[in-house]
């Protein structure tokens, strides 16, 4: 991984991509540097989106009243934005309502058994917000697994059927083939009329774990804040840059080196 600082993109960015859960935030929080980088790019004209494995009540939230132009949810189950003209907030889902439900009622056997087979493990506290996966704590309301623990949890998972990846707090299950990149290919041809195969070049995404590895290898502006490192050992594909700070303050040194070589 490069460092940040040694990034020369050769055309400006359109837009900036990144997941929230260390990546934004920092220790569960997000601050207000961070927040204001955010913001700072979305009024300087970019096209901001986070794609994120939280869930759908989150992301509701977050497409009505962050400074952002859409939100991907759930490690690609859908994605919101909000019309402001319309004061609608616009849903779309990758499987329709039928085959949601169908799938959530899947979950309570893989549930009960990750419960009673990987101790510490808990279901995430946001679980009742989501439309579409499981999600596993393994650090963010428990003490933090070990490895192995994690390992057991995709294990079982995908012995159901499920696909699993691991976030920086939780693992994620869910019945499918899509994950946060297919989502973001299809919003962004839905929403902004852009085939990003052709134009990923004009887009950064940031991010810090696991989940992210599918979009480190495809844009080749891909960075890590610096707790990225952490999950080296994890991540199928690292990220092409790697920020000086961790977390948020890493998302905020970003933000101003995107703003300031757009700037001139």
């Amino acid at each position: 991984m490069t460092p940040f600082a040694d990034w020369r993109p050769l055309a400006p960015v359109r837009g900036v991509f990144f997941d929230i859960d260390d990546t934004l935030t920092t220790a569960g929080r997000l601050t207000a540097d961070a927040y204001t980088a955010m913001e700072r790019l979305h009024d300087a004209g970019l096209t901001v989106v986070p794609i994120t494995g939280r869930p759908a009540g989150w992301c509701d939230h977050i497409a009505r009243l962050w400074p952002v132009d859409a939100v991907v949810g759930e490690n690609g189950a859908f994605y919101f934005w909000y019309d402001r003209a319309a004061r609608k907030l616009v849903k779309r889902f990758r499987d329709d309502a039928t085959t949601r439900a169908a799938n959530r009622a899947r979950f309570a056997a893989v549930r009960d058994r990750i419960l009673a087979e990987v101790p510490g493990t808990a279901v995430a506290a946001d679980q009742s917000y989501r439309e579409a996966d499981l999600a596993i704590d393994f650090c963010e309301d428990v003490p933090r697994l070990a490895d192995d623990a994690i390992d057991r949890v995709v294990a079982i998972m995908r012995a159901a059927g499920m696909a699993a990846k691991v976030s920086s707090i939780h693992v994620n299950g869910w019945f499918g083939d899509y994950d946060k990149l297919a989502l973001t290919k299809s919003m962004m041809l839905e929403r902004f009329a852009v085939a990003l195969d052709e134009r990923r070049a004009d887009y950064v995404f940031v991010g810090d774990s696991p989940n992210d590895a599918p979009l480190f290898a495809y844009f080749p502006h891909s960075v890590g804040v610096a707790n990225v490192r952490g999950f080296a050992h994890r991540i199928e594909q690292l990220p092409a840059y790697v920020t000086g700070a961790p977390s948020g303050a890493g998302f905020a040194e970003l933000a101003e080196r995107v703003l300031a070589l757009r700037a001139g």
